[in-house]
């Protein structure tokens, strides 16, 4: 009974104010300005703006794409699910559907140990679902507790509309604990309030033909790591899925086709990366001029060893078969 009328609490604050500063909120801020993983861009057809969110849960909003005003906490979380009262949030999507924004994203609490695996203890982390009336939030959960295994480390949900005209989740099973990091899907309720049956493997990070890393003895191995998916379909009716993964220490994306044109696959990769090394955790999306653009972070380290990450946007050709990604794209 507390935790329904936690969460009611939550779901009429939300009706009642939108999202709220995570710190002193800036304005006029340059794109090159904002440190920020695995960064995804709405373009909100009813407010005319662009919300951009990522790793860390800020949201960002923008008229132009080349200037922004933020941060903004958007995620309200309820402190006694399995999350915790302080649960660390990356990769984090906004999504339009039949009237409401859904905010996918992997949640971590960090005081809850679910395995070890070759001396690595694994912290509950898991793909998860809010909700809201606006864009700009906030986002408050919804009826299911969970979304997949409690067992099993899960992250970077996206979302996919499949042939069957039935809705998806499609995330990764890290590589932490099954050695050899899978892509999946899973099917979601109508709502998006919960999900449905099992997850399927799509495909294994060692199908892919470029990403690699030196093992202790000296030989090379395909890499672990699948990261961020993201869907789409090319003009000539491809579906096509970007991701990521690692070239020894170089941040990588590539890209897979799907044979069958449904998530079922079989999912063929192509031979080479499809953005610049040291890019990746891509999305796509339309500018309100018609622009395809990807958005992707950059992944370079500084003089003092320290990941730097900042969101980019890259030029995109989808008419063909196959994507094709031009230039960078400066707003």
């Amino acid at each position: 009974m507390k935790k329904m009328f936690l969460m009611g609490a939550l779901l009429l604050l939300s009706l009642a104010v939108g999202a709220q500063p995570s710190e002193k909120v800036r304005r006029g801020v340059p794109l090159d300005s904002i440190r920020m993983s695995d960064p995804f861009v709405l373009a909100d057809p009813d407010t005319r703006m662009y919300y951009m969110t990522g790793t860390g849960g800020a949201l960002w909003k923008s008229r132009d794409l080349a200037t922004w005003e933020g941060p903004y906490k958007v995620a309200q979380t309820d402190p006694e699910s399995w999350m915790g009262p302080r649960p660390m949030i990356w990769a984090a999507e906004i999504h339009r559907r039949n009237g409401k924004y859904y905010y996918f994203a992997t949640f971590t609490n960090r005081d809850v140990k679910i395995d070890t695996v070759a001396g690595n203890v694994i912290e509950r982390r898991a793909c998860h679902v809010l909700v809201s009336d606006k864009a700009e939030g906030p986002y408050v959960p919804m009826a299911d507790p969970t979304y997949l295994p409690a067992d099993r480390p899960t992250l970077d949900a996206t979302l996919w509309r499949d042939t069957d005209g039935k809705d998806y989740m499609v995330y990764c099973h890290e590589w932490l604990q099954n050695r050899n990091g899978t892509v999946e899907k899973i099917e979601l309720k109508p709502d998006f309030s919960g999900t449905v049956g099992e997850g399927k493997v799509l495909f294994r990070a060692s199908d892919s033909p470029w990403s690699r890393e030196a093992t202790d003895d000296g030989s090379v191995r395909p890499n672990m790591v699948t990261d961020g998916p993201f869907l789409f379909r090319t003009k000539k009716g491809s579906l096509g899925m970007i991701w990521t993964s690692w070239i020894r220490d170089v941040y990588t994306q590539g890209v897979a086709y799907s044979q069958s044109g449904t998530l079922d696959g079989p999912w063929i990769q192509e031979p080479q990366p499809i953005t610049p090394p040291d890019y990746g955790h891509g999305m796509i999306f339309r500018t309100f001029d018609g622009r395809l653009l990807m958005a992707v972070h950059s992944h370079y380290r500084d003089a003092a060893g320290r990941y730097i990450r900042h969101p980019h946007f890259f030029t995109l050709d989808d008419k063909g078969s196959k994507l094709k990604v031009g230039k960078e794209y400066r707003p």
